[in-house]
């Protein structure tokens, strides 16, 4: 078991016989083919599924610009809107401000205060007529 192996002569060298040249060349020209194939097989879905996005592309831009187009519209109506806004709360805040009540009175109704005097500016050249009137009151 232990015992000590002699040193062997070398084997003599096995002579393979390699593969006959015409099937590794039907083996490299099929892996040829199979990878052209699969390139192939790639660039088609590449270009399909860039048509499918340029189309999509195509039909989104007009929608996007019509979008656009009402946005800008609301917009616009949106800055009408608040401009009438502020302009209603400054009449509204003038409207209840009990200093401003007898000019607000004055003006909507054309009555005067009974402490004022009515002037009536006009040429001095022409005659200017004064007429007053009177409300009737119904029963």
């Amino acid at each position: 078991m232990n015992a000590l192996r002699l040193p062997q002569p070398p084997e003599s060298p096995k002579v393979r016989r390699s593969r006959t040249p015409k099937s590794s060349r039907r083996s490299h020209q099929q892996q040829d083919r199979v990878l052209a194939a699969e390139a192939i097989a790639k660039l088609s879905v590449n270009v399909v599924i860039s048509g499918a996005a340029i189309a999509a592309l195509t039909q989104l831009i007009p929608y996007s610009l019509n979008q656009q187009a009402k946005l800008k519209e609301i917009q616009a109506e949106v800055q009408t809107t608040d401009t009438r806004v502020s302009r209603l709360k400054s009449d509204f805040n003038r409207y209840f401000d009990p200093q401003q009540a007898t000019a607000i009175v004055q003006e909507q109704t054309n009555r005067a205060d009974p402490n004022q005097r009515l002037v009536v500016l006009g040429d001095a050249d022409s005659p200017v007529q004064v007429t007053q009137t009177t409300a009737v009151q119904n029963p």
